[in-house]
């Protein structure tokens, strides 16, 4: 099947081109046994940031009496973060809801065929078809679309440029955090760049979609089209990229949606 990209892959080796709930209303559990969902929730983190970046999203998820893991992947290629993510859930005592943001999505598509994982949920995320990677899925830009600032690689590793870091990732995060985002960035590997899926589990498994419609990183319209692939069901709200930091209650709402889905 030809891959539908989305991004220009000319731009790569050099500048690589790759309303909110408010907490007081955000949906309850409270009225759902323990039984009707499912309780463990693993977090993935994609490129340039690390797995602190879920705790608004953690906190949220934890009052609700969730069992919540993150996982800190390493990004520097997918077999390697595959086996980050493989020894969380091998750690869970039962089902488990998958989250994956940016390129977890890679990450999760792949992941999610453990058979603990009962759940997918896609944060502004690459949806993976078979035989597809970052790379295949930012070959082809969609017209007029932001060109995210990756700095040409070093030393195999891929960095966001840092004076536009908060404009591109984060432009709805407070300043001086997002300042702090760009200073801390974990560089990207290129073998996780790469890194291909082999078997994306949305083809068997239930599926979430979180559109960020002002996201700067990945194009919303592209990210409409993965999530229609993977027939997921999709929430759409108006943030940039950095959605978990931003609007924490919109992302754990959609993830109790997938945990208590019957």
């Amino acid at each position: 099947m030809k891959t539908k990209s989305f991004f220009s892959m000319s731009t790569i080796f050099g500048v690589l081109g790759l309303a909110s709930l408010a907490l007081g209303i955000m949906p309850s559990v409270a009225s759902a046994a323990a039984t009707d969902r499912v309780n463990n929730v693993v977090l993935v983190h994609g490129a340039f940031a690390d797995g602190g970046g879920w705790e608004p999203v953690y906190q949220l998820l934890k009052s609700e009496g969730y069992h919540v893991s993150i996982v800190q992947n390493p990004t520097t290629s997918l077999a390697a973060d595959l086996a980050a993510t493989k020894a969380v859930i091998d750690a869970q005592d039962g089902p488990v809801v998958l989250v994956g943001h940016s390129y977890g999505g890679i990450v999760i598509s792949e992941a999610g065929n453990d058979p603990k994982v009962a759940r997918l949920v896609y944060i502004a995320a690459f949806a993976a078809e078979n035989g597809e990677s970052v790379q295949k899925l930012i070959a082809h830009p969609v017209p007029g679309a932001p060109v995210p600032p990756i700095l040409p690689p070093v030393n195999g590793f891929l960095t966001l440029d840092k004076a536009k870091f908060p404009a591109a990732f984060a432009g709805d995060v407070n300043a001086q955090r997002a300042a702090f985002l760009a200073d801390a960035q974990l560089p990207w590997g290129l073998e996780a760049l790469t890194g291909e899926v082999t078997n994306a589990a949305w083809h068997t498994k239930p599926s979430w979609y979180l559109v960020t419609k002002d996201d700067k990183m990945i194009p919303p319209d592209a990210q409409r089209v993965m999530a229609k692939r993977a027939n997921a069901t999709v929430t759409e709200v108006a943030a940039s990229h950095a959605v978990y930091e931003s609007h924490p209650a919109d992302v754990a709402a959609i993830i109790e949606s997938a945990a208590t889905s019957k």
